[in-house]
């Protein structure tokens, strides 16, 4: 019998200017992808990333690793362990100093993609308040930033047998650790916020779909699309439907998936084939329950 081992999630929140390029002149440009004939906007991984590391210190106090540059370059220290630091439990490392050792992410972050196209909207500001202070007059110094107030969808998929272990350092933590670890990480995901250019955006999720499957595919990457009525934002149920109905091992997709959702967002939500659709909270708290029976099992 095929063991459900993969958690996958695909998140879907809404939140403006999260992450910026290089300055064109006095133009601050966000990061974007073309896809479809469009511009779209997007967080990089490694952003979402320094988020979930921040909180996870912020919130229960994990550790952030020790670096050092000791082969040139700075890179996580020779000390450091998944033993006392669940960043690279997470999201692995590679060191250099005495030969390659290398253990690959466990957790695998995607962009956070906008759902809708970026249409070159600038903001026009000045630092008038501050100018205004100086008696000689002087000009304003004008900024414009890109902006874009949008949905996101990001995923992520790991293994948990691989969580806490490590090969190369011969370690393997107890299993209420590690479930302990992976429980801590998806509350952050449940509570993710971004500081950036004097704001806090949240990323908190506002449609969340996924589970724990018998195979580590990510089921809902690129699976995510949304359209819009007058008064509506409505789900593409059909692209989701068809990906649930995908037969993995023993099961369907659907069958091994729970859906979260805030009510009152999406017109659409009871048009999506699976059985269990529940609060974020109540989301979250299933899925710490299947963690545990995972990890006790």
């Amino acid at each position: 019998m095929a063991t459900n081992k993969y958690l996958h999630l695909a998140v879907i929140f809404k939140a403006s200017n999260l992450n910026y390029g290089e300055r064109v002149g006095n133009i601050l440009t966000l990061k974007k992808v073309t896809t479809e004939g469009k511009n779209f906007s997007y967080i990089s991984r490694q952003a979402l990333r320094y988020d979930i590391v921040r909180m996870l210190n912020e919130l229960y106090g994990h550790r952030l690793t020790d670096v050092d540059r000791a082969a040139g370059v700075i890179q996580f220290a020779e000390s450091a362990t998944i033993k006392d630091f669940p960043e690279i439990d997470f999201f692995g490392y590679m060191k250099t100093r005495d030969g390659n050792k290398i253990r690959k992410a466990v957790v695998r972050l995607t962009d956070a993609i906008s759902l809708e196209p970026f249409y070159n909207e600038l903001e026009f500001g000045t630092n008038k308040g501050l100018a205004d202070r100086i008696p000689s007059n002087v000009d304003n110094d004008i900024f414009q930033p890109e902006t874009h107030r949008t949905y996101y969808c990001y995923t992520l998929t790991c293994n948990l047998e691989e969580i806490g272990v490590d090969p190369v350092y011969k370690i393997e933590l107890n299993k209420t650790e590690r479930a302990t670890r992976v429980k801590h990480l998806l509350n952050v995901l449940k509570l993710l916020n971004r500081d950036i250019r004097g704001k806090r955006e949240n990323l908190s999720p506002l449609f969340v779909i996924g589970g724990l499957y018998d195979v580590g595919n990510p089921f809902f990457y690129n699976r995510i699309k949304l359209s819009f009525t007058k008064d509506k934002i409505l789900l593409n149920e059909k692209l989701i439907n068809s990906t649930l109905a995908i037969k993995t091992i023993e099961k369907t997709v659907g069958e091994q998936s729970l859906l979260g959702y805030l009510d009152g967002e999406f017109s659409n939500v009871n048009d999506i084939s699976v059985s269990e659709k529940l609060s974020i909270e109540e989301f979250f708290g299933n899925l710490d329950a299947k963690i545990d029976g995972f990890y006790k099992g």
